[in-house]
């Protein structure tokens, strides 16, 4: 069977993050490489990889500016933006990796406070001259990743390049473009990294699986923005 494996890279860097911890951007790129291997080899199964089609948005380099701090912080002076760019660059090393990157909204890039902390402000746990820098979040929303991947789904059921296609994701926004690749006969499996998915999605997908136990371990996932 003839596999595309398609990454949701923003979504993969967090879930990863979150569950596996920090890594260097090298040492990220090696990880990601394997996890789609085993994908490759689930249970048995030996798999032909056509191609992994990895997709994100080059990172930020703008100027944003910090309410707490009271001043600009350059996006393209911080060890996120160095660590992704290295991080892409690992990944085009990588053999049958393509990157598919879209746009940030950078127009639209601002600092709020983390949730967690707008609640203990809301309940008088912490006031706000106890605000500290780490609790301040930036929000950038992607742009044109979503439309990427359901075009590269569509064009490889169309073309019937692919037998399976395996998505890495935890978004819904795919509905419509794996209806699509199952009505064309494709084996559509989706692998939310052991985050929780809305019940109906199970009636447009062929299967869920996820290949590493600690995703599974800990489903708790928060589906914030930030720099990428």
């Amino acid at each position: 069977m003839k596999t595309a494996i398609l990454v949701d890279g923003g979504f993969y860097r967090r879930r990863a993050q979150i569950v596996l911890g920090d890594k260097t951007a090298e040492d990220r790129a090696i990880e990601l490489a394997n996890y789609c291997k085993r994908h490759l080899n689930y249970h048995g199964e030996r798999n032909e990889l056509y191609r992994v089609f990895y997709y994100d948005c080059p990172p930020s380099g703008k100027r944003v500016y910090h309410p707490l701090l009271q001043k600009q912080i350059d996006l393209s002076k911080t060890a996120l933006y160095s660590w992704t760019i290295q991080f892409f660059d690992e990944l085009k090393k990588k053999r049958k990796f393509a990157l598919r990157m879209g746009k940030l909204a950078e127009e639209q890039a601002l600092y709020t406070i983390r949730p967690q902390i707008v609640k203990k402000l809301c309940n008088g746990s912490i006031a706000f001259s106890d605000l500290q820098e780490d609790d301040f979040s930036l929000k950038i929303d992607q742009k044109g990743v979503d439309m990427k991947i359901g075009l590269d789904i569509a064009s490889m059921a169309y073309k019937h390049q692919v037998d399976q296609i395996i998505l890495i994701s935890g978004d819904s926004d795919f509905v419509s473009a794996a209806k699509l690749a199952r009505r064309e006969g494709i084996d559509f499996i989706l692998d939310p990294l052991g985050a929780p998915i809305k019940p109906d999605l199970f009636e447009h997908i062929d299967g869920l699986r996820t290949c590493d136990k600690a995703f599974l371990q800990n489903n708790h996932f928060r589906n914030t923005t930030a720099s990428m």
